[in-house]
């Protein structure tokens, strides 16, 4: 090998892209106001999810400013924002253009609610957020409707026909933070895989902790795909790094959780979990890629 190719180190920093990565001035949700409820939440999720070190450190993305040093820090190749659209939070698609607007490290994913905003409004409302807005897909989240549904209801099939005619993913909110636990349920998504095989379909959350089902249907389906994100390091989600060292390495992807869990942190966390070195790039970096359109994956 010649002195101008050094070979290559494995402590060299990995190409990342955080699928799941929101600052803290989005929301009080988030942490924006210090001393509120939502930054006691803030710092009790961050110590629940195996934070090391300061449970406020999302106090630095209380401004554009912040959160920008939080991801280029990182080393972040890329780090999404996701809207949110459901009875109890809304985070608008404008607000999250506004957000990755000019900065070519941040992808934004709109959200819209079928349910609560009429069939015509949301697909209208979907369609300006992919094709004016920019924004990279689209988020719903049934299991938090009022009254909470699943993913196979007959009121989303018409927003998947159209994210499926424009070309992006629909992302599902997931996990155990769904206030009806019956309806984290992977199950229902195998019609929807099926009906609309061209349509890529991210769970945010992977199931958690129904780990060996999601990883099921994950199989079965290979336009499902899994974002287990804060749940990567949790008690069962070991099942999700042996899948993606076998079939799931072309359907798992990173997530951080941020502000919920440190980035950098996390992506340790990750490298440290077990992963073949063949699957590293791809489960970090290559499938978000590839599933977003950036480059050459």
């Amino acid at each position: 090998m010649s002195a101008a190719t050094p070979p290559a180190s494995s402590s060299a920093h990995p190409r990342v892209i955080d699928m799941r990565c929101r600052p803290a001035y989005l929301h009080d949700f988030f942490g924006r106001t210090p001393g509120s409820p939502g930054e006691d939440l803030a710092r009790w999720l961050n110590r629940r999810v195996g934070t090391r070190g300061d449970d406020a450190h999302f106090a630095r993305s209380r401004t554009p400013e912040g959160f920008l040093a939080e991801v280029r820090d990182a080393q972040l190749s890329h780090a999404v924002v996701v809207g949110r659209h459901t009875p109890g939070q809304h985070l608008p698609n404008d607000t999250i253009h506004a957000i990755v607007q000019g900065h070519p490290e941040l992808i934004g994913i709109g959200a819209v609610d079928p349910a609560l905003q009429g069939e015509a409004a949301a697909l209208a409302e979907a369609e300006r957020a992919v094709k004016t807005l920019g924004l990279a897909g689209i988020d719903i989240e049934p299991g938090f409707g009022q009254p909470p549904r699943h993913p196979d209801d007959p009121v989303y099939f018409p927003l998947y026909d159209l994210a499926q005619q424009l070309g992006v993913p629909v992302f599902l909110m997931t996990g155990p933070t769904s206030p009806d636990l019956r309806f984290n349920d992977p199950a229902p998504v195998a019609r929807v895989a099926q009906a609309f095989p061209r349509l890529p379909l991210v769970a945010y959350h992977g199931w958690w902790p129904n780990v060996q089902q999601a990883i099921g249907l994950a199989f079965r389906y290979d336009n499902v795909f899994l974002v287990p994100d804060m749940y990567l390091f949790q008690p069962g989600s070991q099942a999700y790094v042996e899948a993606a060292n076998g079939f799931l390495g072309d359907q798992l992807l990173f997530g951080s959780s941020y502000p919920f869990r440190p980035i950098g942190q996390s992506i340790d966390d990750a490298l440290a979990l077990g992963l073949r070195e063949s699957v590293i790039d791809r489960v970090l970096y290559g499938n978000a890629a590839r599933l977003l359109g950036i480059g050459s994956a």
